[in-house]
């Protein structure tokens, strides 16, 4: 046993292939920690001064790189449990304690390999023994972590291997302590919340089933004891906050139990539960309103958690709802008499969600249906809701980051102004004329008052603008803007009355700016509606709003102006609207001002704050193409910079990935048109990304890796330049590996390598690394595909003479894999390397030398493999290249195998591949050709995206750097032409052998093959 302060790193094992004598591929011997750690005062002190070193940034790398080392010990889980329950830690280490606690769970919680489980069998049953006492008794941010982690746990065993876990929960809930209930609750609640994203299943009815038996009398009880606890401390202030926390949780646990059906228990005791419910959507009591006007107290809390639940009754078991009217006019009633508070704002926006849904359920339509009750919906609880407030304003000048998000990323989920457009929407769905002529009335009424003092009523058009949108939009998306429209609203007479004069007006000064933001989202929202030639004319309309000194003017700006350069020519899946031509003449206005804006960032954090402007630069790049070329060195420089200054504290994942997006289209692009101008990218690129690499910056290693990979590919020479010779060493070393985030990029790139360096690898010994990756590539559940990837770059662009020396291991190796561990991906991937090494037209590959292989392990094992697998699976493979390469390969062996024409195994396997090969090409496939694959590919390039993903262990493919995929029968057009010339030729070398009977082929086959015989216009 071993202190923490005594731990040692371990060497991590490489997995090198070593050829010995006849290149027999022997698998290094696996080092683990197999340190065991004390758990005990001095290994937590040692534990918590590597933790307070991750607080400092000038010790934050170098200490979470020895704790993602130490994770690996025995004990290790229940060590920093330990420190999170010693109280004489300060609170922030114990946080900081909690928070590793948890991102330790994600990561190595669930297994990739069997013969890999980075966590033992007895550390796990120690920490979930532990984790369920620890929480109740944590701080409240302490305890998220934990919940956190326990919802990571039960993800993965709940309920299978951790079938007490509800019951130990129940066992711990406390009549007297309702602040240790609240613990149990909110660890419950984040163990059963996660199904209500999840679709319908048995697995997931059996573990809710499981959890309803032990869990639901208990609940009750406690939900009836709250409320009595409730009513008895009316009057004491402190209680009633801790009973409405707990009234809080269960009611949102209510909703979990619900989610996907009403169960036995709760039909049983429906009106109980609803009477409860309404009962405290009614409650009142001054002791809990507070005295902040912005925070929700516990009352508002919790009625907006009850209107949740009854908008999913309303929508899903309404048949067994009959209270629901009154659940109706108590929301009615709660939306006209809430304040304008921003405490009130979630509950208003549940509240209309409710009327929303119900609104929209054509059962409830005489509810609405006459003008007065509509009118009164939209007087007193729409127009209320639409407008602006103070708290809005605030948010536009205090954090205009923000406020945009809100608006156009429906982050403002729970914001008044959207939840009242929702309500609008629904009920144009059901009474679209009625609500379209009283929204009309309001809309000419603002417009009115507006005119009469631009000035001071400039917020009675935002609210026109606001309402106009929302009865005009029948269907608003983020990528192509609203495609269905209101007939009844004329939106381009709109916009030529009363958003032209407000783009036409002064960038800065002649209206207020928020005017100017909701005239640049008009054309945002509508631009589906305009012609190609009036965007055209809009264009530099928008272009010169960059030039503002608004924040949220310029940004909206630049994200109107990237929306209308992402447009197509019909909807989704046509050309895109604007060729390099049209945009050119714009581009170095565009360019200019988007980086000035963007370097108005003082501090790495605020530089990268802004990825919409980023994202404006890379549409323009990817638009304007190879006519970039007069602004390369301005773009590069000004990106370069952008990544060394972002680098020390990468913040904004989305903004990072348009920078390298950028990088990646000016190197495609202008590489395509001059190959030699990647000497420049690289005399550039080279120093800053060789520092992300030195520094270990793990967020930007995957860009580097692809960004040198693609530079590499436009190399002509012969000869693989010495930087990159300089680089290869440090790729196949195993550190970089650790990191699965690298993983994909570091193969990218080393078949890169293997494409454009093959003789410096092989004449420099540098072939035995790479086949030590694939090793450890082919052993992972996880990367095996990678690791085919490679193997197949590797027998494509290695010659046969020094790779055939491998072979045999190799495929030892992936046979092992096979009947040790198989998954449905590897077989996939194992039969398409399989096809292909037999399809290429290689010295050394070929149907021959690959059964030769496979005999060389075991008499007859390639015939079984063919009957068994290769041939059934066959009908499965997907991808035009993939299905291509699977036909010629059968091809191959009908009419070019010696072993299979000549040897004994002709009427053991012929048959049975014609007939395969044959299904397969009859089985109809969306099969595109190359030229259409070609036309995909630009798509996807110009459709580049990205949301949030996180940081660790994460990977982002460019799609400006991806590559065509190789087609390793490029020869071939159609399989079926060399099937014929082939059939012609082994009828002259075997007369007769097709015909009188003597191949036993199925009719249908039978009838197939003549049929292409007959349209080649030969016959045997």
């Amino acid at each position: 046993m071993l202190t923490l302060a005594r731990i040692l790193t371990i060497r991590y094992d490489s997995g090198l292939l070593e050829p010995k004598k006849k290149h027999p591929i022997k698998k290094q011997p696996r080092t683990t920690m197999a340190d065991t750690l004390e758990i005990n005062d001095a290994s937590m002190q040692a534990l918590a001064s590597y933790l307070q070193k991750t607080i400092h940034p000038a010790t934050r790398h170098e200490a979470e790189q020895f704790l993602n080392t130490l994770e690996k010990s025995q004990n290790f889980g229940q060590l920093i449990l330990q420190l999170i329950a010693t109280k004489s830690f300060d609170l922030q280490t114990r946080f900081s304690a909690s928070l590793f606690f948890k991102n330790f769970v994600r990561r190595n919680w669930l297994v990739d390999d069997e013969a890999d489980n980075r966590i033992s069998l007895s550390d796990r049953d120690a920490i979930k023994s532990r984790i369920v006492d620890l929480m109740p008794i944590s701080e409240a941010r302490i305890q998220l972590q934990l919940s956190d982690a326990v919802t990571q746990i039960a993800d993965s065993d709940f309920p299978q291997k951790w079938q007490g876990l509800v019951p130990e929960l129940v066992s711990k809930l406390n009549p007297n302590d309702y602040v240790t209930n609240n613990g149990l609750l909110q660890t419950a609640h984040s163990i059963f919340q996660r199904w209500r994203p999840l679709y319908p299943s048995d697995n997931l009815y059996t573990e809710i089933k499981i959890a309803l038996e032990s869990f639901t009398e208990p609940y009750r009880q406690v939900f009836l004891a709250t409320d009595a606890m409730i009513q008895s401390n009316a009057q004491n202030a402190a209680q009633l906050k801790v009973l409405f926390e707990t009234l809080y949780l269960l009611t949102e646990i209510y909703h979990d139990l619900n989610c996907h059906d009403i169960p036995e228990f709760f039909v049983t005791h429906l009106q109980e539960f609803l009477g409860l419910f309404h009962k405290y959507m009614t409650y009142e009591n001054p002791l809990l309103v507070g005295e902040d006007d912005d925070t929700p107290g516990p009352i508002l809390q919790v009625k907006a958690s009850i209107c949740e639940v009854v908008e999913l009754y309303s929508k899903r078991y309404e048949e067994d709802f009959t209270s629901l009217p009154e659940f109706i006019q108590t929301s009615w009633t709660l939306l006209t008499t809430l304040g304008l508070e921003p405490r009130n704002d979630t509950l208003v926006s549940k509240a209309m969600s409710l009327l929303t849904s119900i609104v929209k359920n054509g059962r409830h339509k005489d509810m609405f249906s006459s003008n007065e009750v509509l009118s009164q919906l939209c007087e007193k609880i729409i127009l209320p809701n639409m407008g602006l407030r103070e708290s809005d304003e605030e948010l536009f000048e205090d954090e205009p980051i923000e406020y945009i998000r809100r608006d156009l990323e429906g982050s403002d989920s729970e914001t008044r102004r959207r939840a009242a457009t929702e309500l609008v929407r629904g009920l144009m769905d059901q009474y679209p004329t009625e609500v379209t002529a009283i929204i009309s009335n309001y809309i000419q009424h603002y417009l009115q008052r507006y005119n009469t003092n631009i000035a001071q009523n400039w917020k009675d058009k935002d609210a026109a603008m606001f309402l106009l949108t929302s009865i005009a939009a029948r269907s608003a998306g983020t990528q192509f803007g609203a495609r269905e429209t209101n007939a009844e609203v004329n939106i381009l007479d709109f916009f030529e009355k009363n958003v032209i004069p407000d783009l036409n007006a002064a960038v800065s000064g002649a209206i207020h700016p928020i005017l100017k933001v909701d005239a640049i989202k008009y054309l945002y929202t509508f631009r589906a509606q305009f012609s190609k030639d009036q965007l055209l004319v809009a264009l530099p309309l928008l272009i010169r709003h960059l030039e503002s000194n608004n924040y949220a003017v310029y940004t909206y700006a630049a994200i109107c102006i990237e929306r209308i350069l992402f447009m197509r020519v019909s909807g989704s899946s046509g050309p895109i609207l604007f060729s390099s031509d049209d945009i050119a003449p714009h581009a170095e206005g565009l360019i200019s001002n988007l980086f000035r804006l963007i370097e108005l960032g003082r501090t790495p954090e605020k530089l990268a704050e802004n990825d919409y402007l980023m994202k404006c630069v890379m549409r323009v790049i990817l638009t304007v193409r190879e006519k970039m070329l007069p602004l390369v060195s301005l773009c590069l420089g000004r990106l370069t910079n952008i990544v060394q200054a972002v680098s020390s504290n990468p913040s904004n994942p989305k903004f990072n990935h348009y920078v390298f997006e950028s990088i990646g289209a000016l190197i495609r692009f202008i590489c395509t048109a001059s190959p030699e101008a990647s000497a420049q990218f690289e005399s550039l690129l080279f120093p800053p990304f060789q520092t992300i690499l030195q520094q270990d910056i793990v967020e930007f290693m995957p860009y580097v890796f692809q960004l040198f990979s693609q530079l590499l590919s436009f190399h002509t020479g012969a000869e693989l330049p010495a930087s990159y010779q300089a680089l290869f060493l440090p790729l196949v070393q195993p550190t970089l590996w650790q990191q699965q985030g690298n993983i994909p990029a570091l193969v990218k790139l080393l078949q890169s390598y293997l494409q454009k360096g093959s003789g410096w690898i092989v004449a420099n010994n540098q072939l035995e690394p790479l086949l030590g990756v694939f090793q450890k590539l082919i052993s992972s559940k996880i990367n095996d595909h990678h690791g085919f990837d490679l193997l197949q770059t590797m027998v494509l662009c290695i010659p046969m003479s020094v790779l055939g020396n491998y072979m045999k291991q190799i495929l030892v190796i992936m046979l092992t894999r096979l009947q040790n561990h198989k998954t449905e991906k590897f077989k996939r991937s194992f039969v398409n390397f399989s096809f292909f090494y037999m399809a290429l037209d290689k010295e050394g590959t070929g149907p021959d030398a690959y059964w030769g292989l496979f005999d060389t392990v075991q008499a007859g094992l390639f015939v079984s493999f063919l009957k068994t697998i290769w041939l059934m699976e066959a009908q499965k493979i997907s991808g035009r290249v993939e299905r291509k390469t699977c036909a010629v390969a059968m091809v191959r062996l009908l009419v070019g195998s010696k072993l299979i024409t000549e040897g004994t195994n002709f009427d053991a396997a012929w048959p049975a591949v014609m007939t395969a090969l044959v299904k397969l090409f009859e089985t109809p496939q969306d099969v595109k050709g190359a030229s259409a694959d070609a036309a995909a590919e630009d798509a996807d390039l110009y459709a580049v995206d990205i949301e949030e993903t996180g940081y660790q262990a994460q990977f982002s493919q460019l799609a400006t750097a991806s590559s065509s995929k190789v087609d390793p029968t490029s020869g071939v057009q159609d399989p079926k032409q060399p099937l014929v010339e082939g059939l012609v030729r082994f009828n002259q070398a075997y007369p007769g052998r097709l015909q009188h009977g003597q191949v036993q082929l199925q009719p249908e086959t039978q009838a197939h093959l003549a049929n292409y015989l007959a349209m080649a216009g030969v016959s045997l």
